[in-house]
């Protein structure tokens, strides 16, 4: 809502005493040059920029803007930046807290402003994927027929979470996330500008890589770690603000992980060598430093995912299900209780039987294909759904399965050309050796019981 008398107060009292103020809250940019990351959406004539005043005006005012992006990245920021830029009146909700009483009263309010005295309202909506339908549908007048310029900011999918009416009258900007360089520019401000550190620490390599890692692309994670630790350093008389001083403050050991280097791809193939190996504690050794390390959890799930096709197939028949499941569970719930999900994930493929049988099988086929053994599709199973296709002799012949007992038809499937290949060689470990038995069978039936040997010298 609209600033009362004791919030007027408090920030009173931190504009005339900074240091009452966390180091994320000083630091927060007072223009949108000041801004880090996002310059996609701050280039000349962009939403933004014209709701702080800069080109607007006339028929063409600024729209209402979605920002859509995950945590610490700047969306607050960005609203907050609205609030001291602009000179409309600047009201602000939170989702969490506020109801449809609230929208309204914000709503008449902005009336009478515009009414009154000819002042345009902004409305900063913080989480609005909160809001029921009903709460959301309130906000559609007002929208609609610019009673308010509406700022929401929301970390969740808004084709999901917003309803398409609102989505239709606003402009969804997706903020992107905050790179290490952008962090760096902002820790560095921090450390020297008056508003933070004032020049009282200076951050070594070591220690500024380790915050990094620590932030995990949060511009206010890093500023709170930064803060914790500069505030170690001075206790302790020191100037510099060492890699020990970092790890004793968020009681957290550096880990020797470049997320952009060769230890990135070094962690990530001893993770899925060692889930080959059935070394479940080795698995989870290399899982924890990838998480440690702030590795997109995503990333870890998708390579999860390939490793139960590539290293398991059939001989668990669950595993790929698992590790599907694993990946759409992190995309819902993110760290820190993703971890949960990436160790189950881990587990159960490491301690599953192995196969590369799936893997091998498409293998020797594409490499087939690539040789030119293809040739044309057999008579029988082309398309006969259309006029002149029996004048071509297209699906003439075709035996359909369900009308024979066992539901096996004796009938050429594959080319010419690879008619007698044996692609899929099942192993006999786990589930697996079912599937063996069923292929001998198959095969046999179909009069393809013998092997060409195309798949054994892979």
């Amino acid at each position: 809502m609209e600033p009362d008398l004791f919030t007027a107060a408090a920030e009173d009292r931190q504009e005339k005493d900074p240091s009452s103020s966390p180091l994320a809250v000083r630091m927060r940019p007072r223009t949108l040059d000041e801004v880090v990351g996002q310059q996609h959406l701050l280039k000349p004539g962009s939403p933004l920029r014209r709701l702080v005043g800069e080109g607007s005006g006339g028929p063409a005012g600024p729209s209402s803007v979605i920002l859509w992006g995950p945590p610490g990245i700047g969306k607050t920021t960005l609203a907050y930046v609205v609030s001291k830029a602009t000179n409309k009146r600047f009201v602000e909700l939170s989702a969490i807290t506020a109801g449809v009483k609230e929208v309204r009263a914000v709503i008449e309010g902005a009336r009478r402003a515009t009414g009154g005295y000819g002042k345009e309202t902004v409305l900063f909506l913080d989480e609005i994927h909160r809001f029921s339908k009903a709460q959301q549908d309130s906000l559609l007048p007002a929208v609609e027929n610019r009673w308010v310029t509406l700022i929401a900011a929301t970390t969740e999918n808004p084709y999901f979470s917003i309803i398409s009416p609102l989505l239709s009258r606003s402009l969804l900007l997706t903020l992107e996330s905050l790179t290490d360089e952008d962090l760096r520019a902002l820790m560095h401000r921090a450390l020297t500008d008056e508003r933070g550190l004032g020049g009282a620490v200076t951050l070594p390599e070591d220690a500024e890589a380790h915050l990094l890692r620590i932030a995990g692309g949060d511009a206010r994670r890093a500023l709170t770690a930064l803060e914790a630790a500069a505030g170690a350093a001075l206790a302790m008389q020191e100037k510099e603000i060492t890699l020990q001083t970092v790890e004793a403050t968020v009681d957290r050991a550096a880990v020797k992980y470049d997320r952009d280097g060769d230890q990135h791809y070094d962690v990530a193939s001893a993770l899925i060598k060692s889930i080959r190996g059935s070394d479940v504690d080795a698995a989870l050794h290399y899982l924890a430093r990838m998480i440690e390390a702030g590795e997109d959890p995503r990333f870890i799930a998708r390579r999860l995912m390939i490793s139960a096709s590539e290293d398991i197939g059939l001989a668990d028949p669950t595993a790929l299900p698992t590790a599907v499941a694993a990946a759409q569970a992190v995309a819902m719930i993110g760290f820190p209780e993703a971890a949960l999900t990436l160790s189950h994930a881990t587990i159960a493929l490491a301690l599953a039987p192995k196969s590369n049988a799936a893997t091998l099988a498409i293998f020797a086929a594409q490499e087939d294909v690539r040789k030119g053994l293809a040739g044309p599709v057999p008579a029988h199973l082309r398309d006969g759904h259309y006029k002149g296709a029996a004048a071509l002799g297209h699906a003439q012949g075709y035996v359909y399965p369900h009308d024979v007992p066992g539901g096996i038809a004796a009938q050429q499937y594959a080319p010419d050309a690879v008619r007698d290949r044996h692609y899929y060689r099942p192993t006999r470990y786990g589930a697996e050796a079912r599937y063996a038995d069923v292929v001998d069978r198959v095969r046999e039936r179909l009069g393809r019981g013998g092997s060409d040997g195309a798949a054994d010298s892979l």
